[in-house]
């Protein structure tokens, strides 16, 4: 793959000297440039303005500017221990990234995460290659994000998961004629996607040698480089896009169409945030069968369902979608139907919030106080904000009194 910028080999990027906003307006028309273009199915007009954006100047400067300075994980080295924390040296990185003729990708440096049942791995990218990824998704991401379904919702610019929730209670109301869920799991999505499936649903966009190398690139655990046949690097710049691309097609497997105005039709229902879905069924026998199709759909892309997260559920019982709770409670004397839908945060996920408050409280145990404010706050302000859009009339004073008499308790 060759990478190439509008810089010549003699100019110096003076980082004080960038306009972000100039920049970042010259990187917006562009993609919006690529998002009609796919939207009105003009695939050479496509290619052609995603080789641009690979060659523009403005894309590479912002892209060091997210990678090094936006991004959570800027303070987070790959394999070659190289952070990147000041103005010159961003301005060096911009210089290193135009001149380089063939580009070469390093294998991701493995780390673990603690989540709920176990440890997450996590593989992660040099600088130098989180950037490039960065200038990659530039190009792919308005391409795709003019054909992905609506119903998807994860790792998508402008969506997040109450958008999800919003969905869900459109489709979960207490006349709903698909009362049975499929709330499903894909067992490591990240880590067992087949590599054949995702280059072919790439098709040939420009820096699809680059991605191919990002899939082989493999990771390093204990000084010791391990290949990697499948999956994607859960770490990576790029990463979240190529599991979308992957699962893209699901509504189509499933039957599902709407009409010009907009319209649902078809026997089932989907919500999907990632590798997390719900899909909506008239009958316990069709729920099962939603299960076989999507199985079969997901084992040509080496996937599979996971078999302890994934049920099948009537709303009456309830189930659990991204940390809320959906279940239809018995109203019979305020709703027509007899039962009024209540979409709360579920009881794991406000264990998990207790046992966060509870870590902080325990590890300032003597702190100054002003510390202990300082990082309660933004995990008071995430379970106040689950709260109030699952519950608005609930008393936030009530949920935060709550979560620090478990605090006491324990």
């Amino acid at each position: 793959m060759q990478l190439a910028v509008n810089v010549t080999s003699g100019d110096q990027v003076d980082w004080h000297a960038t306009d972000s906003k100039q920049v970042y307006a010259t990187v917006k028309n562009l993609r919006q440039r690529i998002f009609r273009a796919s939207r009105e199915g003009d695939l050479k007009r496509v290619r052609s303005l995603q080789r641009l954006m690979l060659r523009c100047r403005a894309n590479m400067l912002e892209s060091v500017r997210r990678v090094t300075q936006v991004n959570q994980g800027k303070d987070t080295p790959g394999v070659d221990q190289m952070l990147v924390t000041t103005p010159e040296e961003r301005g060096r990185l911009c210089d290193q990234l135009s001149q380089l003729d063939l580009y070469r990708v390093r294998p991701v440096r493995r780390v673990y995460i603690p989540k709920r049942k176990g440890k997450r791995p996590l593989g992660i990218p040099t600088i130098v290659d989180r950037c490039v990824q960065a200038m990659v998704k530039n190009a792919l991401e308005p391409f795709w994000e003019a054909r992905f379904e609506g119903i998807s919702y994860g790792f998508r610019p402008g969506r997040g998961c109450h958008d999800a929730i919003e969905r869900v209670f459109t489709l979960a109301r207490p006349n709903t004629t698909r009362p049975w869920v499929l709330d499903a799991d894909i067992e490591g999505a990240f880590n067992h996607i087949g590599h054949a499936a995702l280059v072919q649903a790439i098709g040939n966009f420009p820096a699809r040698e680059l991605i191919k190398q990002w899939l082989k690139a493999g990771y390093v655990e204990d000084e010791m480089l391990h290949p990697t046949d499948a999956g994607v690097p859960q770490g990576g710049v790029v990463s979240p896009l190529l599991l979308n691309v992957a699962l893209h097609g699901m509504e189509q497997a499933l039957g599902i169409y709407y009409t010009p105005k907009g319209e649902l039709r078809g026997t089932f229902a989907l919500v999907r945030y990632a590798d997390d879905f719900a899909v909506f069924c008239p009958t316990q026998e069709k729920a099962i069968q939603a299960r076989g199709i999507l199985s079969q759909w997901l084992g040509a892309r080496g996937l599979r369902l996971s078999d302890e997260k994934t049920h099948i559920r009537h709303l009456r019982e309830g189930f659990n979608f991204l940390a809320f709770n959906i279940r239809h409670y018995p109203a019979p004397n305020s709703s027509r139907s007899g039962y009024k839908l209540l979409i709360k945060p579920s009881p794991e996920a406000i264990e998990e919030e207790k046992r966060k408050l509870k870590g902080i409280w325990r590890k300032h145990v003597g702190s100054p106080t002003i510390a202990l404010i300082n990082e309660m706050n933004p995990v008071v302000k995430a379970g106040v904000t689950i709260s109030v859009l699952a519950c608005p009339r609930r008393c936030l004073t009530t949920w935060i009194i709550s979560c620090i008499s478990g605090l006491n308790a324990t």
